[in-house]
């Protein structure tokens, strides 16, 4: 008899090879004929398997979430399942679920066009209507290899031949079309329902290598309900909007070009951006007893071998010789350099803790084909920092950073979404030992500061766990920018001591952590999150002053002048075009405040002013708007000064 715990702590007995159909039909009907998934000590199965060992089960139904990667999973089978039956011919290779979809790869010598993809949207939604069943099968080896070799599948075939030979053959069947797969599968094509769409066409070599065939590759969505996918393709609709590399090139903040992929070339009004960011964070650190420093972006190879860059890193080192016989490489990140820095003169624990930040510019391989605009390039600056303390300092120096990432991220209209402890990766540095003291240490540490986390196994730096801090945008995405990161491993590579209160020599903690992470990324975030509407403080151009006829362009240039004087980053548009061109034209490029002067303001000494999003102005003299415009354009920190 197999005895199974249900999760509200009953426990039941069932005869061998019961199914968890079968064990639904024994506790309702009705859950029966909803129920999607077995969960068996938290593993997905399909519903109809067998069961013969005790276990922990849940019966999921198709709106428990846990279902929904299934229901992906599923609706890339019906795809393929459609584009079979309208394109006889058509080679299936891989269909996995993806994060908010899915996808098939398919060998067809034939070019799908986006004109298919309605086609094959509703061949899937006829299949679903049809309600295969879906029944998993186990085939052995060589059976299956032959069938699907008969039947014309070859890459179908080249993945069994491929798979261990222990592993047992699963096939799943759907109707009359059939397919390779692990599963688990919903019980019917009816499960998937009508919540889908397919997005868009791509290109796939097979098995992702370039000397390999290549194929046709067709994404999708697919949702529990409806209202799901309305939301997210609304989603989808408001990032394409608000796409950071569209924006960049209305408001002409920068661009990338092929001769320095994944390098940024800032134009005007994007390095003043920038500028405006760092000066920002360059007062958060000084306030909160950071000293800035500036280390070398070339460094030997020898400091790179010690650091263990160079064995755990060197993949994504820009490395050069020179004629000398110099091995050097461009430094991918700041912290062996900060360590050199530590070590010039005798520190004592009353130094520490020693706060050492450095907007360090890096450079590190990425693959062209994961290059994306300013948020994933290849040379980049940090708003890194490190502290050098002691071990009874790592919780209070924990507690301070989370203050200080919190503020920073309300003062950019950004929220703290999750936290996550990244833990030890296989290729690391450090014995087991060392990770053992250094996770539990950062764990609590992060306790202390008041934070719950989510443990990713396998995901922490090489040299040392860390917290990762993942953001909140205006449309709901999250990214990861912020981290902390607790470190063993470097100061003992790199030499780093102190002096202790009993005069003992002792290896400091290093902690690695940044708050925005990469001034391009969370520019990149930032213009998104505001679609280019910046907050006053932060904008390129602050302020246009625009004629109404030339005869105020001698007024206009007063104005400008005026509102320069107040700090106020200002343009001047005194064309002789039509005021709603101007108007129209300057809003476009996000400009957050446009002044007009006509023949009556400037008899007045007055503008008009009008913000951007609203259709209403505002008449104030001269001297009024420079100083209400200056008090509404300082950074967040110097406001809080004033008020």
């Amino acid at each position: 008899m197999l005895q199974l715990q249900f999760p509200d702590g009953a426990v039941r007995y069932y005869p061998d090879g019961a199914t968890g159909r079968e064990i639904a039909e024994a506790l309702s009907k009705s859950l029966a004929k909803k129920a999607a998934l077995i969960r068996l000590d938290g593993v997905l199965l399909d519903i109809d398997r067998p069961l013969y060992s005790d276990s922990r089960i849940e019966i999921l139904t198709r709106e428990d979430p846990a279902v929904l990667d299934t229901i992906r999973h599923d609706a890339s089978h019906v795809m393929a399942e459609a584009v079979q039956e309208l394109f006889p011919g058509t080679q299936v290779t891989i269909g996995p679920s993806i994060e908010d979809g899915f996808y098939y790869d398919f060998a067809r010598d034939e070019p799908f066009s986006l004109d298919d993809l309605p086609k094959i949207e509703a061949k899937m939604r006829e299949i679903v209507d049809r309600g295969e069943k879906i029944e998993r099968l186990v085939w052995p080896r060589e059976e299956a290899i032959a069938h699907f070799t008969a039947i014309g599948e070859t890459y179908k075939a080249q993945i069994i031949e491929d798979l261990p030979g222990g592993d047992e053959i699963t096939v799943y069947r759907q109707g009359k079309w059939q397919d390779l797969c692990r599963g688990p599968h919903l019980p019917s094509t009816k499960f998937v329902g009508k919540a889908f769409k397919l997005t868009k066409l791509a290109g796939a070599y097979w098995r992702g290598d370039s000397n390999n065939a290549q194929l046709q590759r067709i994404y999708g969505t697919a949702w529990a309900t409806q209202e799901d996918l309305d939301a997210y393709l609304h989603r989808v609709e408001e990032a394409e909007k608000r796409d950071h590399r569209r924006i960049g090139k209305l408001m002409d903040l920068f661009h990338i070009q092929e001769e320095g992929k994944g390098m940024v070339f800032w134009h005007k009004n994007g390095w003043t951006l920038y500028r405006m960011l760092e000066a920002y964070m360059r007062r958060r650190l000084e306030a909160a007893d950071y000293g800035e420093v500036k280390t070398p972006q070339i460094l030997d190879r020898s400091l790179w071998e010690k650091s263990g860059h160079w064995a755990m890193f060197g993949h994504a080192m820009f490395v050069c010789e020179t004629d000398e016989g110099e091995a050097l490489a461009v430094k991918p990140m700041n912290c062996p350099g900060h360590v050199q820095i530590f070590n010039m003169g005798q520190k004592s624990y009353r130094d520490l803790p020693l706060r050492m930040a450095e907007f360090g510019a890096c450079h590190r391989f990425e693959p062209s084909g994961g290059l994306h605009g300013i948020m994933r390039v290849r040379g980049f600056t940090q708003d890194d920092a490190h502290i050098f303390c002691r071990d009874d300092q790592i919780e209070s120096e924990t507690t301070r950073f989370v203050e200080l990432l919190h503020s920073v991220y309300k003062d950019l209209g950004v929220e703290l979404h999750s936290v996550k402890l990244a833990l030890r990766p296989e290729l690391r540095a450090g014995t087991d030992a060392v990770w053992d003291e250094a996770e539990a240490k950062l764990e609590r540490a992060a306790i202390a500061a008041g934070m719950t986390v989510e443990m990713l196994p396998g995901e922490g730096a090489f040299y040392g766990p860390k917290l990762e801090f993942h953001l909140k945008d205006a449309i709901g995405r999250t990214w990861q920018c912020g981290t902390l990161q607790l470190d063993f491993v470097l100061p003992e590579r790199l030499g780093a001591e102190y002096v202790a209160e009993d005069g003992s020599k002792q290896r400091p903690v290093m902690l690695h952590r940044a708050i925005l992470g990469t001034f391009e990324r969370f520019l990149g975030i930032l213009i998104e999150n505001y679609a280019g509407n910046f907050p006053l403080w932060l904008a390129p151009v602050q302020c246009v002053v625009t004629t109404i006829t030339s005869d105020a362009e001698a007024y206009g240039h007063e104005a400008v002048a005026r509102l320069r004087a107040a700090g106020l980053r200002v343009e001047e548009d005194f064309r002789n075009e039509k005021i709603n061109y101007k108007i129209r034209e300057h809003s476009l490029a996000k400009v957050p405040v446009i002044a007009v002067v006509g023949r009556r303001e400037a008899e007045m000494g007055q503008v008009a002013l009008r913000r951007l999003g609203s259709d209403q102005q505002s008449l104030l003299t001269l001297d009024d708007a420079a100083q209400l415009l200056s008090i509404e354009a300082l950074a967040p920190d110097l406001a809080r000064l004033i008020h």
